[in-house]
């Protein structure tokens, strides 16, 4: 049987559970009861169901239709994974383009039902997804797992193990956190706090595990109050060490699926503090509206703030980085040169085999990105065995990889030409370049948002009548998360401010259909950069990664003197920061990648 063939009866049965639960649509969101974006295979259902892959978009399934709703980064890819399947594509960004809600309004009618996972939408979507459908005559049921019914082959709760993050890499105690915590709570006037964002957990009780692919998080919530803390995780995965440290933490645990029950049993005139931007509203409902206060304490601002020893940490894990991309480019320039068939897929497995061998390295902090010629022009793609292109002497090869190493995250893109670029490549290459390097140089007032500097990235490209659709930069967790917030640059408004201590991504890009893709990523570290005793405290960036841009790529001409004088400083602090970390002949490749502008 055809994977399209596969695809329809999976949606054939789906559609039966629905109607048997006598809904009209069902919606299936690619997310899990916590609000993640990567989510386990556990809640992979809207990949079963649809066969699309990407990491973003939910399912919406009617009587006689079905579609996928995806954003710019996934435009083409969901095109080509669903073509033949009977599932249609709604590229959201487009001014054309339905928003979920007005989807479902166009195509029932007034009176049907429409289902989602309790579990599967926050208490905030859920009310303004109910009151809209409202409006059009429809009604929003909060189901049950219904995709669990005709899902074979499921698999269970992730049993990853949990271990310590040390203190000698996180920095500060999670006595010390929960503590901070306590006091939100004081500050906001309630008794006790609820969270189930996995990466504020982790971060809280510097804890790590294996249960999301790339991202070391724990399934688990957690329950703070001025006398106790409690995390409900499965109980498998609690060895006597931690539960020994969670002890010493003044953590006591419960069973992952008693957190219903617990909430619906908490005292009647307890105030609790729950956001409702990622809680699930079944659990909003378990708590009940008289005791749920809606708050979002300021834990994710807490845990972007860097320490200094994260900060330190991260430094060091981007220099072990830069020298295993040095040997991984190197392999492929080496294979390229002697004719050795090497594909999109090799790319990753090179990377991969040099960021393992480094110290610390835990594993990669998401789905590595080789996409050459055309392929590179799609945002998020990811090569699979039916995808997989060899490389060839000629084009560009766009890789977007990263490491989770236990000092550190990185994230990291670089755009490399294989054969003598074409002027337009040129062109716009430098064009993102000079985008990468205006966002790179800011100075800002302190209370800037991302906002108000993304234009800064954009311009260059805007003067060739180029843009991107995806933002500019996202927050980078601590050996978290690759992308977390509370802080972006992108058009779209953020109300936080960028502080010193934060971690962000600079990545602008102009990708051409069916011809090439270029994207240069770097992280930036906002730091403390003057005082002006008139405007107060000014931020700037240090630019944390540490590899080459390809300098065969650069139209010199395109480039003012600050910006060619940048360049060559970061070209010349990579080579001083990777050269301990390399052998003769690797040091003397980086020196001429690093060679000054001509």
């Amino acid at each position: 049987m055809s994977k399209t063939d596969i695809i329809k009866g999976r949606i054939a049965s789906l559609r039966e559970a629905m109607a048997a639960e006598g809904l009209d649509a069902l919606i299936v969101p690619q997310v899990d009861p916590h609000g993640s974006e990567y989510v386990a295979d556990r809640w992979q259902a809207r990949k079963y169901f649809s066969g699309f892959t990407g990491s973003a978009g939910p399912l919406v399934l009617t009587k006689d239709s079905a579609w996928v709703i995806v954003d710019s980064r996934y435009w083409l890819q969901a095109a080509d994974l669903l073509s033949g399947t009977g599932i249609g594509v709604v590229e959201s960004g487009k001014p054309d383009a339905p928003s979920l809600e007005e989807l479902l309004a166009r195509s029932l009618q007034p009176g049907a039902k429409v289902g989602i996972d309790g579990l599967l939408i926050s208490q905030k979507d859920y009310e303004s997804l109910s009151a809209y459908l409202e409006g059009c005559g429809l009604s929003l049921v909060l189901t049950d797992d219904i995709p669990d019914k005709v899902w074979e082959g499921r698999s269970g709760l992730p049993g990853g193990e949990i271990f310590v993050h040390e203190l000698k890499y996180a920095g500060e105690a999670a006595q010390a956190k929960l503590d901070a915590v306590r006091s939100m709570i004081v500050k906001i006037g309630v008794d006790s706090a609820f969270i189930g964002d996995l990466a504020q957990i982790a971060w809280l009780l510097n804890i790590r595990s294996t249960d999301v692919a790339c991202n070391p998080v724990v399934i688990a919530y957690l329950y703070v109050s001025q006398s106790m803390a409690v995390l409900f995780v499965e109980e498998s995965k609690l060895t006597d060490e931690v539960r020994a440290y969670l002890a010493y933490c003044g953590v006591t645990t419960a069973p992952y699926a008693v957190v219903d029950k617990f909430l619906v049993n908490l005292p009647e005139g307890e105030k609790v503090a729950v956001d409702f931007g990622s809680i699930a509203a079944r659990l909003v409902y378990a708590l009940g509206r008289g005791r749920a206060v809606a708050s979002s304490l300021p834990i994710n601002e807490a845990k972007a703030v860097r320490n200094q020893i994260q900060i330190e940490g991260t430094r060091r894990a981007m220099e072990r980085d830069g020298a295993a991309l040095v040997k991984g480019f190197m392999e492929i320039e080496s294979r390229l040169r002697s004719g050795q068939s090497t594909t999109e897929i090799d790319v990753d497995a090179i990377l991969t085999h040099h960021r393992s061998a480094q110290d610390l390295y835990f594993d990669l902090s998401f789905e590595t990105i080789a996409g050459y010629g055309a392929h590179g022009a799609i945002v998020h793609y990811s090569a699979t065995p039916e995808t997989n292109i060899e490389l060839r002497p000629e084009g560009l090869l766009l890789v977007d990889s990263g490491a989770s190493y236990l000092d550190g995250t990185t994230d990291i893109t670089r755009t490399i030409a294989l054969g003598d670029p074409t002027d337009d490549m040129r062109r716009d290459y430098t064009a993102v370049l000079k985008g990468n390097v205006a966002l790179a140089r800011a100075v800002f007032p302190a209370g800037t948002r991302g906002a108000q500097l993304d234009v800064l990235a954009r311009m260059p490209m805007w003067t060739l009548g180029a843009n991107y659709l995806h933002g500019t930069g996202h927050g980078v967790g601590h050996f978290l998360n690759v992308h977390e917030g509370p802080q972006s640059i992108r058009m779209q408004e953020n109300p936080q401010p960028l502080l010193a201590g934060m971690v962000t991504s600079d990545e602008p890009g102009i990708y051409r259909a069916g011809r090439y893709g270029i994207r240069i990523e770097n992280l930036l570290l906002a730091r403390h950069a003057f005082d002006d005793p008139d405007y107060g405290e000014f931020l700037s960036f240090e630019t944390l990664t540490l590899y080459p841009f390809d300098r065969s790529l650069i139209n010199r001409s395109m480039l003012d003197d600050g910006e060619k004088a940048w360049i060559d400083g970061y070209h010349a602090e990579v080579y001083r920061r990777l050269r301990p970390l390399l052998t003769e002949a690797e040091a003397s490749w980086l020196e001429a990648k690093c060679a000054p502008l001509d």
